[in-house]
């Protein structure tokens, strides 16, 4: 099924792995959490656990580097049955920090997106993750400019996407969601009746990995790269 766009009046862009690189990171810092941890676990345990410890801590930490960092403290204390290092805990916690600190890395194409599309829509950023973190990277990355408003939410639901809509003034049949993660990204705005296209990273969380029939019989747009919106929006 065609999907029309002829109606939309505002375009909205996750951040993460869609403006810029950053699950790559995560997965950079996990590696190095299991040989920290090896002599304690297999890798593929040491993954588990850490994942199982972030999802029990969602509720409480939120997402981003922050909360992830936190865990990995957490899975290492138990982990080692609280017999861990002062040094490892420092070393983990140096992974946090770096992580933080890494550079700024725009996908292909994304400023020129930006540039073409904020000259006849208005732009929304809407990210979830920490707040002074995301920040800090969309500063970094120099396209604060392009951006009519800018919102870092605690999660990507139906409720959160409708709220937002809400307080801008935006129809859902006007708004455009643009983002990598089908279950953060593309979805909800699809229950919410707004429009939707999908931009694939190279590796997503499992926190964020969809069911075919959780996709079953919803109406959304797949492209390959952000590149391809020009296309798409120079024949409207």
């Amino acid at each position: 099924m065609e999907v029309n766009y002829q109606d939309i009046k505002v375009i909205g862009f996750d951040a993460d792995d869609t403006l810029w690189i950053n699950e790559t990171y995560f997965r950079e810092a996990e590696a190095e959490f299991c040989k920290l941890l090896s002599q304690y676990e297999t890798p593929n345990k040491i993954d588990q656990e850490l994942f199982r410890m972030e999802i029990d801590n969602l509720p409480l930490y939120g997402y981003g580097v922050k909360a992830f960092t936190l865990s990995m403290v957490e899975s290492a204390l138990e982990l080692s049955n609280y017999n861990i290092s002062t040094k490892t805990i420092e070393a983990i916690l140096n992974i946090g920090k770096d992580m933080l600190n890494k550079p700024v890395e725009l996908l292909d194409g994304v400023e020129d997106v930006l540039k073409t599309l904020s000259k006849k829509y208005k732009l929304i950023l809407a990210t979830k993750g920490d707040l002074l973190d995301q920040e800090r990277k969309l500063e970094k990355s120099g396209l604060t400019d392009y951006f009519h408003h800018i919102e870092v939410l605690s999660d990507k639901k139906e409720a959160n996407y409708s709220n937002l809509l809400n307080h801008l003034d935006i129809n859902p049949s006007e708004f455009l969601m643009i983002g990598n993660s089908l279950k953060s990204d593309v979805l909800p705005l699809v229950n919410i009746k707004a429009n939707a296209i999908h931009v694939p990273f190279h590796t997503t969380w499992v926190h964020e990995e969809v069911t075919e029939e959780e996709k079953n019989g919803k109406t959304y747009k797949t492209i390959s790269s952000l590149s391809d919106l020009l296309k798409i929006f120079n024949t409207i």
